[in-house]
């Protein structure tokens, strides 16, 4: 199974994939990325071998898949449970290649996550939280209809400053009520 719009693709990460994912994730101690996906927690560079040991948590996990853009892996998107009995998930969707960012990826990734969490789990909402340094993560939501639902404020700390914690959130009935974005990819 995988997901397309024009030349990006969402699907299931392979073997094959672990490589460059490495790469992307690990390799380094300070990789750019770092400074927009929670910088707030401490990131560290381990070896290939050491991310072979994780390989399950990657490779054919219904709950994280690879971005791919032209036949190249430059991100991953997830979920994680943040209450499983109540159906409560909280997803994610980090584009590791810096080459790809305000191309417009993001919310066509986050898109086409919507419409498989929606069409493959029984939700009734989805969302993500994020941090008010990230203002292109806060604008891709509102572009496709979600609400800011919570705010914690100078709950995070980064680089001597202060920032909010931001929940964005969005519920099947309005995804449905918005036939732009629902519609079979």
């Amino acid at each position: 199974m995988s997901y397309q719009d024009n030349d990006l693709i969402i699907r299931p990460i392979t073997n094959d994939d672990l490589s460059r994912l490495w790469e992307l994730i690990y390799k380094e101690d300070s990789p750019e990325w770092k400074k927009w996906d929670a910088p707030y927690y401490e990131h560290n560079s381990i070896s290939y071998e050491e991310f072979l040991c994780q390989k399950d948590d990657y490779v054919d996990n219904e709950r994280r898949w690879a971005i791919e853009v032209n036949g190249l892996v430059i991100g991953t998107v997830g979920y994680y449970w943040e209450h499983k009995p109540s159906l409560w998930l909280e997803m994610g969707i980090v584009i590791y290649d810096p080459h790809y960012w305000n191309g417009g990826y993001g919310k066509k990734v986050i898109k086409l996550w919507i419409n498989h969490l929606f069409h493959t789990l029984p939700l009734v909402r989805v969302g993500y939280t994020t941090w008010s340094g990230n203002m292109r993560m806060i604008k891709v939501g509102e572009g496709l209809g979600m609400k800011e639902e919570a705010r914690l404020r100078k709950v995070r700390y980064y680089n001597g400053k202060y920032y909010d914690s931001v929940r964005m959130g969005l519920l099947r009935e309005e995804w449905e009520n918005n036939h732009i974005f629902h519609e079979e990819v």
